[in-house]
């Protein structure tokens, strides 16, 4: 009975063996894939810090907060944008703190102001406070930014929370006894730890109140266009929606849409966050008076998307964006080595700044134009690029990420890549090898037991 025993001790350990390799494998990747997503700015001095100032004087004021545990970048770029692009609005960033905000997979923004700054009169009190994802919703290092918005509610703020912003309302309490939507990835996990807000699937935004909540990512600016419809008017509205361009929208829209899950379709990106090694590194190259929307589309197809890792890169230190915004970047000239480089904003490839396309020249890489076909802007050139690059599949599997409507996209097919492919190869055959080994240590022993130990050996050869 020992015997038998024994004789499955060796195929369920090499079996034991096997799936501890693909998984400790599968973690190492998603651990690097998130690493390389959630980087921390540097605590540097600038030395010619630019002028970091509200967007316009407009008698309504908005205020687009930023986390200290890295924030969704769409999320406060795209609403910035929205209301930055009606004079009747004045919007500025607010953290807890002065120096740049982390934003996951983005450059990281430098705030106008700061919570204290708002509290003491140094910046107007807001009329909107913007809520984005960050990384610790409900964790103690947003504890200021949790309080810093009850405090701008209870004076009659309205809110705005952006994608999985609705997860730090719903730690204020604010959300509680109130109709609420977020993220379709995360609607199941808030219905169990907040049963207090009535959570609500298929809208692109919800609005209870002084509160409206949105659906994921792109889904910020149908959001911000409907709060400024209710406090600036539907023509206005109207009129900075054509400039967003996004997917068939109008005031008079249902906010309805398609329920999401997730599938098959989405295996691409799964296998992207499990293998992250070797992927293309692509130089986002951005200049003064880019837009925020167009910047922050190619961030977040990428970041969603996981195909490549993308590093802002610029003439100098920061940029500031078309609306003020100030983004932390990298030199030029302290850039690490990039695979290409793209220019968000730039309709066509005559239209990108000579200094970047000299950049990328002495680097030796392509510099393409962001700009889609048409010359389409934001949302829609990024999803082309990507495209293009990673495959259409990728692509449609990072607009459903994001809650962007891409029917209207005439995507390309793509190439795909071999990387992912060979490294899961790679990654089978090293797993392989390492569940063979209590088989080979098992021969070994055998052989070794077989023969016996040399002097017993040499003394039997003797005797004969």
């Amino acid at each position: 009975m020992a015997s038998r025993s024994r004789r499955y001790v060796y195929p369920v350990l090499s079996v034991g063996l096997f799936l501890f390799t693909v998984a400790l494998l599968a973690f190492a990747g998603a651990w690097k894939a998130d690493a390389e997503s959630h980087v921390r700015p540097s605590a540097q001095d600038f030395k010619d810090r630019p002028a970091n100032r509200p967007s316009s004087s407009g008698p309504t004021v908005v205020a687009v907060v930023l986390g200290s545990s890295g924030t969704v970048g769409s999320d406060v770029l795209a609403p910035y944008e929205v209301f930055a692009s009606s004079p009747q609005f004045s919007v500025y960033t607010v953290a807890a703190l002065t120096g740049p905000a982390p934003v996951d997979g983005g450059p990281a923004i430098v705030p106008t102001y700061t919570f204290d700054d708002v509290r003491s009169g140094t910046a107007r009190r807001p009329d909107v406070v913007v809520v984005p994802a960050v990384g610790a919703p409900e964790g103690a290092e947003e504890a200021a930014m949790r309080d810093w918005i009850v405090e701008q509610s209870g004076r009659g703020a309205r809110i705005l929370g952006v994608c999985s912003g609705s997860m730090v309302l719903a730690g204020t309490g604010l959300l509680n006894g109130h109709a609420a939507t977020s993220h379709w990835s995360r609607l199941g996990a808030l219905k169990q730890s907040h049963p207090e807000v009535q959570w609500t699937g298929g809208l692109r935004f919800v609005e209870d109140g002084m509160i409206t909540t949105t659906a994921g990512v792109s889904s910020g600016i149908p959001g911000a266009l409907k709060v400024m419809a209710d406090l600036a008017g539907v023509d206005e509205a109207e009129r900075v929606g054509r400039l967003m361009n996004y997917p068939d929208w109008s005031a008079a829209a249902s906010p309805a849409i398609p329920v999401q899950s997730f599938t098959a379709a989405d295996f691409p990106i799964g296998l992207n966050a499990l293998v992250p090694w070797l992927r293309p590194t692509i130089g986002l190259g951005l200049v003064n008076g880019v837009g925020e929307t167009d910047v922050a589309s190619a961030f977040e197809v990428y970041n969603m998307s996981l195909a490549a890792r993308l590093v802002a890169v610029a003439a100098a230190e920061t940029v500031t964006t078309k609306h003020g915004m100030v983004l932390l970047t990298v030199p030029e000239l302290e850039a690490p080595p990039v695979d290409r480089v793209i220019a968000p904003g730039a309709a066509r490839d005559q239209d990108i700044d000579p200094q970047l396309r000299a950049w990328a020249a002495s680097r030796g890489v392509p510099v393409d134009a962001l700009g889609g076909s048409d010359a389409k802007p934001g949302f829609d050139a990024a999803l082309e690029y990507l495209a293009r690059q990673a495959g259409r599949d990728t692509a449609l599997s990072a607009a459903k990420m994001i809650d962007y409507p891409a029917a209207h996209l005439n995507l390309p097919t793509g190439a795909s890549s071999a990387r992912v492919p060979v490294l899961l190869v790679l990654g089978l055959l090293a797993a392989i090898f390492i569940a063979s080994l209590p088989a080979m240590i098992r021969t070994a022993i055998r052989r070794r037991t077989l023969q016996g130990p040399p002097a017993l050996s040499l003394s039997m050869q003797q005797t004969k």
